[in-house]
């Protein structure tokens, strides 16, 4: 009979050999499971830095070698690539001459789908612009500063013409819900206490522009750009005539200038220059020049700010407003 402390004790011992074999089984498992993390992590890692380096090499590479490998990448990934530098900033830390030098590099189909892929605007947001446009052969000394307020499905709009405009205190609203075919406003000065529903066709809304009070916004200069980019590829135009980089009215675009064979009424314009924001896939200046080299139309976009609206934004009972 063996005594009871000594099958306690070997108990023990044999217990102690199970948990020491035990634990050195799962030292061994955690510590290959440690070496699989790592080097997951660094694979994940030189993944990460290989896409980097890929998209946006302006991160890591000069400006100049970035410009010369986007130029090497195809038309998909120059579209991606065009898109990650807007956003991450890059592009608008290039200089003038790396800008140009950038997109002369790029495929012809590349600023178009670039455009095209957008989000060209807001579904909600409020900007300021200045607009001048030829009526009736005349062209205004001083454009018209404006405050737009827009909202799509449904679309509506409010605009007023800030103080420093000619056209000051003029307010409409638009509400494609309510009626699709009018706009409700009143002119500026002594008149502002006559509003009235009016054509957005009719003769009071192209007293003072060629456009559509839907036209206000981003998105249609570039349907527009996208529309005659079309025709242009038509007749073998796939390049503008001219790139360069400008500051209009305190706004740093890249500028690209289209002349078209024929000119008006075949094409919008004989010559378009329009300048692209840096930032995002829209654009912030546009001018347009006829048959005869005069500009009929400058539209400068100052601010852009996406925003949400409540109804009263363009309700004429809002107390901000004038009607």
């Amino acid at each position: 009979m063996r005594h009871p402390e000594f099958v306690e004790k070997r108990s023990r011992y044999r217990f102690s050999r199970r948990w020491r074999a035990g634990s050195r089984w799962i030292s061994l498992f955690v510590a290959q499971l440690v070496c699989v993390l790592i080097a997951g992590a660094a694979a994940a890692q030189n993944d990460a830095s290989a896409l980097a380096a890929h998209i946006a090499p302006q991160v890591t590479l000069g400006a100049s070698e970035a410009v010369a490998n986007a130029a090497k990448l195809p038309l998909e990934q120059q579209v991606k690539w065009l898109r990650n530098a807007a956003q991450s900033g890059a592009l608008e830390q290039m200089d003038d001459a790396q800008l140009v030098a950038l997109f002369e590099s790029f495929d012809p189909l590349t600023l178009p789908r670039y455009i095209e892929e957008g989000p060209n605007a807001y579904p909600s947001y409020e900007f300021t612009m200045l607009r001048q446009e030829r009526i009736r052969g005349i062209w205004p000394r001083r454009p018209d500063h404006m405050l737009v307020r827009l909202t799509r499905e449904p679309l509506r709009i409010y605009g007023r013409w800030l103080p420093d405009g000619p056209h000051s205190g003029q307010e409409i609203i638009y509400d494609a819900s309510k009626r699709a075919d009018e706009m409700y406003g009143h002119l500026g000065g002594i008149f502002n206490i006559i509003p009235l529903w009016t054509s957005i066709n009719g003769t009071l809304a192209r007293s003072q522009s060629n456009h559509k009070v839907r036209d206000l916004g981003t998105e249609f200069i570039a349907q527009q750009f996208l529309d005659e980019g079309k025709k242009f590829a038509n007749v073998g135009i796939t390049r503008p005539a001219e790139i360069d980089v400008r500051t209009v009215d305190g706004v740093r675009v890249i500028a690209f200038t289209y002349e078209t064979p024929t000119g008006q009424p075949e094409y919008y314009a004989k010559k378009e220059v329009l300048g692209l924001d840096l930032r995002h896939p829209y654009f912030r200046m546009a001018e347009s020049y006829g048959n005869d080299g005069q500009i009929f139309e400058r539209i400068v976009f100052l601010t852009i700010t996406p925003k949400t609206f409540d109804d009263m934004a363009f309700d004429p009972k809002n107390p901000e407003y004038r009607f």
